[in-house]
């Protein structure tokens, strides 16, 4: 495999190489730079030559920059408002940008730059755009209205690039491909249409209504957390929830379970040494760190833009994450190809396939089936366990809510009896309250797409904004969803209410695009509705056992609880904990709970 440093160059040397060795030719035929230079020791067409790479640098920029003024007047349009940067190539706003991601909080940085320019701002970082809105408006134009002039990719750069209207040239999907190949996230124009029509079927209404799965997963969670409790330590419900989604998402997508709470749940640090090696060394729970180390890494890359690859010149720092993800996912598609070579029936039942038997259908290429297994892994595990570990979250914050919400379903279900697809058109408050839980904690709460050409977008003023082509464009869904103007005073508030009272019609009904968990135009989630009856099973199930919850301090790491300066900002100053986000958000150090379980209704 070629080194990351090594492709970089490969891609912007030879326009570079081609104009040095233009310039030496040119300036070694003057007589008069047939010898040395000033510089006494360097012959002159060999200094024309290095000199001629940094003058075509700072006039390939300053030409950018005029053809972007120029165009802009064109277009009767006005410029991004443009955040200065202090340090060269803006590598101090580079450095802000890691400092956000460690913070502990989702679009730290951006607040404080949207407060002095407004909701829609552009960031030059090293030398690439980067434009962030929370604009409903300009997101629904990206994902939805104008969508063919968007894409996942970031444009390759070489020396003779120009920003101009005509744009065709190629795709860095390298800084995602080392970790989600060419699955349906990661893909853009045919090979998306490709995937999604793959996967497309199998997301049917009878799939997502068959609740077998979710039952034995998690009766497994839930029972294993009471036992936990019951010896007197809390738990942390993102492992539990964690668990239940990767063995549910498993057998769904493989027909196989990972069995990941098998290897048993964690303890608080301070009890680590309670944990056998086994569960260290359980294969899930190796599969699940490569996963997220994997996906940390890429959303680091995300500030270096196309250059990233100088940051790992010689070694792909997700490579060795992929390769142990493969080992986890490797031995169920061979199987399956296996199977399919010896003409087993891939579909002998309707209600028995799963997601690999139906890949299979379509594709014999092992990369294209691991990739888009992968790629599903992360929506059907990843963003229900950020769901259902911020709605506990939630519920041990407001426990008025909690009483409400349990009331609801023993109402509607019993004590016992296990919830069914028609159960939850029936509980409002239910499906009203995982939709607040997506309002404040959005799974994935920033997304990006690249422009393809230069564009504008309108604004209220009648001058539209210019967006330049190759930009990539930031929607930071997390802010926009707590903003006031687009949700009421009470924005900040957690109130499953607003999506059942006047304030849903005031607020969303007219101006869908303000809420967005799961994205939205022809590449919205096509999981949702999965997602929706995996997090609102999960919830039922746990709500019946349980009647009331708290948050365990005493377990939660030190290090991933809130610092004091939280407590002056109207954003942060609720949270009891710490976030994380690599593609999806997630409880920094767990979320470590106690819960009570409720009388049996014998006991009552």
């Amino acid at each position: 495999m070629v080194a990351p440093g090594i492709l970089y160059l490969y891609r912007v040397l030879p326009v570079a190489f081609l104009l040095s060795a233009a310039t030496y030719v040119i300036f070694s035929r003057l007589p008069q730079l047939q010898g040395d230079t000033a510089l006494g020791w360097l012959p002159g067409p060999i200094f024309a030559a290095v000199l001629a790479q940094p003058i075509f640098f700072v006039l390939r920029i300053l030409l950018g920059a005029l053809w972007t003024r120029w165009d802009t007047m064109r277009r009767g349009a006005i410029r991004v408002p443009h955040i200065p940067n202090r340090w060269p190539a803006g590598l101090d706003n580079v450095s802000k940008l890691g400092k956000m991601l460690e913070s502990g909080y989702p679009a730290d940085a951006f607040p404080p730059w949207f407060n002095e320019y407004g909701e829609t701002i552009m960031l030059n970082l090293l030398f690439e755009n980067r434009t962030i809105t929370t604009e409903p408006a300009y997101i629904k134009a990206v994902l939805a209205t104008d969508f063919d002039n968007y894409w996942k990719g970031d444009r390759i750069r070489t020396m003779g690039d120009y920003e101009t209207d005509c744009y065709s040239g190629p795709v860095d999907t390298d800084r995602g491909t080392s970790l989600l190949g060419t699955g349906v996230f990661n893909t853009d124009d045919a090979m998306w249409k490709f995937h999604r029509s793959m996967t497309r079927p199998f997301f049917s209404r009878d799939r997502i209504s068959d609740f077998d799965i979710f039952d034995k997963h998690a009766h497994d969670a839930i029972g294993q957390a009471a036992a936990r409790l019951s010896e007197g330590h809390p738990v942390d419900i993102q492992d539990v929830a964690s668990r239940f989604t990767l063995d549910s998402a498993t057998e769904f997508l493989f027909g196989k379970s990972a069995d990941s709470l098998s290897a048993g749940l964690a303890y608080p640090d301070s009890l680590s040494h309670l944990n056998p090696p086994s569960f260290w060394d359980h294969p899930s729970n190796v599969f699940v760190h490569a996963f997220m180390e994997g996906q940390r890494l890429q959303v680091d890359r995300g500030r270096f833009g196309s250059k990233w690859r100088l940051l790992e010149f010689w070694t792909d720092r997700i490579q060795p994450h992929r390769k142990i993800i493969d080992q986890f996912i490797d031995p169920i598609v061979d199987d399956a190809l296996a199977k399919k070579v010896e003409g087993s029936t891939l579909k002998s039942k309707p209600e028995a396939e799963t997601l690999l038997s139906h890949l299979l259908l379509g594709t014999d290429d092992r990369q294209i089936i691991r990739d888009e297994i992968l790629n599903i892994l992360v929506a059907g595990r990843d963003t229900t366990s950020a769901t259902i570990t911020f709605a506990v979250y939630m519920l041990a914050e407001h426990p008025e809510i909690a009483k409400r919400l349990r009331t609801e379903i023993l109402e509607k279900i019993g004590h016992s009896r296990r919830p069914m697809h028609e159960d939850m058109k029936t509980m409002p408050y239910l499906r009203a309250f995982i939709n607040e839980t997506l309002r404040l904690y959005p799974p994935v709460p920033l997304d990006a797409r690249s422009s393809k050409k230069a564009t504008t977008w309108p604004t209220p003023s009648g001058r539209p904004l210019y967006i330049p082509a190759a930009t990539r464009i930031i929607y930071a869904v997390f802010l926009m969803h707590r903003r006031t103007d687009l949700w009421g005073p009470d924005a900040f508030e957690f109130d499953p209410d607003r999506f059942m009272d006047e304030r849903l019609h005031k607020y969303l009904t007219p101006n869908p695009y303000i809420f967005l968990p799961f994205n939205a135009g022809p590449r919205i989630c096509l999981g949702q509705q999965f997602a929706y009856q995996e997090s609102s099973f999960f919830l039922v199930r746990l709500l019946q056992r349980f009647s009331s919850f708290t948050l365990a301090p005493d377990a939660q790491p030190e290090d991933t609880k809130p610092p004091a300066s939280w407590k002056s900002s109207p954003l942060k100053a609720k949270e009891k904990i710490t976030f994380g986000t690599n593609l999806t958000m997630f409880a920094r150090g767990g979320l470590w709970v106690r819960m009570k379980e409720a009388p049996k209704p014998t006991e009552l």
